[in-house]
Formats: structure tokens, C-alpha cells, sequence
């Protein structure tokens, strides 16, 4: 687990081992809420081949990264609410898959996911522990894209070093998560997403390739009302 990651689940942890949490009080109707914790984004990679000219089968692979988040909410009801999710953007590594799998890194890129969801809330707002499940939409952009020198011996060899891009799109997101209330202002979080998300790659030797990356999240925080 990323060390950022466990750092998170720790202060969890603690915040509920020392919490007497004598007297909940959910979001409700007018109610703002704030929560910092950590987010982890791991996309479910399809790749397609990129194009002619290049190896046939050559595909891409994304790792996962970690980052800081930080989400407010606001409550139009005792059970609807809605909330933007941001933070720092994510740093994902890309490597060689399908025929070229074994070539080693091809590049990075960070992604910036912003996204806004619409959520309903079950049970009361008194209720101690309260899941919820939300509707959202995502932009995702992408920037400081670089590539490798395995990118450039497998699409330009012998040339200038090769380099891509990826332009920004909107995409819808799913929502389901909990919140563990510790007192009347401070609560423990627990979410997971996922974006329905295909992007097209564009290097600059004139190859594209599409992927559909369909990114899972995972994100723990502790949160405070306002």
C-alpha cells in the first residue's frame, strides 16, 4: 500500500479509537462539510493499438497513483447533497503492453480529475453511520505529458525524441461511499468512484491510439461540518 495511503488509514483509525462520539449529527439541509484524506486512482486499462506506422499490437499500460484530495459538500435536503471533489493532480507512469510489453517505461503524464456529484443520503440525518451513493460528472485533464527513450526507439528511431498528448473530456462518474460520524462535528469517510472515461492518445509522429482508462478511486478522509 502507498505510504501516503497508510498514513491516511492511521489517522483514521486514531481519530476513532480516541472519539467519544456521544451524540451524532449527519449533514442536513444547509449544511457545509469539508474533508481532507487521501485518493488513490487506479484506471482499468483497454488499450487499443496505436496506429500505423508501429509494431502490431502495441498498447499501453497506466499505473495507479496516490494523492492528497480535498471535498466539500452542501446539503439542498436532509438527503440530497451535492459535493466537488478536488486535489493535486495524479502522476501516473505509462508502459509498454501487448507486443512491446517488457520495453520498460514509455512516459508520464498527470492527470487533474475534478468532478461534482449530486447524492442522496440514506437513513436520517442523526444516524451514526450513513452510506450514500452519488451521480457525477468528471472533467479529466490531462498535462506535462513527457516521454521516454523507450517511447522514442519504439515510435521514431534514429529521430527526434518522441512525445504525446492527451486532450482533456468530460465523463460520467458513480458514486458509493459512508460516513462514520465521531461527534457532532467531526466524521470519518470512506468512498469509492468510478469513470466511464476514453481518452486517444496523439504522438507526435503522427500515431494515435485510443484507451479506454475507466478509472476506479478510492478515497479515505476525515471530514468536519460547518
Amino acid at each position: 500500500m502507498n505510504q501516503r495511503l497508510k498514513s491516511a488509514v492511521t489517522l483514521l483509525a486514531a481519530l476513532c479509537a480516541i472519539s467519544a462520539a456521544p451524540a451524532a449529527s449527519a449533514q442536513s439541509a444547509g449544511q457545509f462539510t469539508a474533508k481532507f484524506g487521501a485518493g488513490r486512482i487506479t484506471p482499468k486499462v483497454e488499450s487499443g493499438d496505436v496506429s500505423a506506422p508501429a509494431m502490431p499490437g502495441s498498447k499501453v499500460a497506466i499505473a495507479s497513483d496516490t494523492e492528497p484530495v480535498l471535498i466539500f459538500a452542501y446539503g439542498l435536503t436532509d438527503n440530497i447533497s451535492t459535493e466537488v471533489a478536488l486535489g493535486l493532480p495524479y502522476k501516473h507512469k505509462l508502459y509498454g503492453a501487448g507486443s512491446i510489453a517488457g520495453t520498460g517505461q514509455l512516459g508520464t503524464v498527470e492527470a487533474l480529475p475534478p468532478t461534482v456529484f449530486v447524492q442522496y443520503r440514506f437513513f436520517e440525518p442523526e444516524t451514526m453511520v450513513r452510506p450514500y451513493v452519488g451521480l457525477g460528472l468528471t472533467y479529466a485533464y490531462f498535462q506535462k505529458a513527457t516521454g521516454s527513450g523507450q517511447l522514442t526507439a519504439i515510435l521514431n528511431t534514429g529521430g527526434a525524441p518522441a512525445t504525446f498528448k492527451i486532450d482533456g473530456k468530460a465523463a460520467g462518474t458513480l458514486q458509493a461511499g459512508v460516513a462514520v460520524n465521531l461527534n457532532p462535528k467531526w466524521f470519518v469517510d470512506a468512498t469509492v468512484t468510478k469513470t466511464f472515461l476514453k481518452v486517444k492518445n496523439t504522438y507526435s509522429t503522427g500515431q494515435t491510439q485510443d484507451v479506454k482508462l475507466d478509472p476506479l478511486g478510492v478515497i479515505l478522509a476525515v471530514g468536519y461540518k460547518f
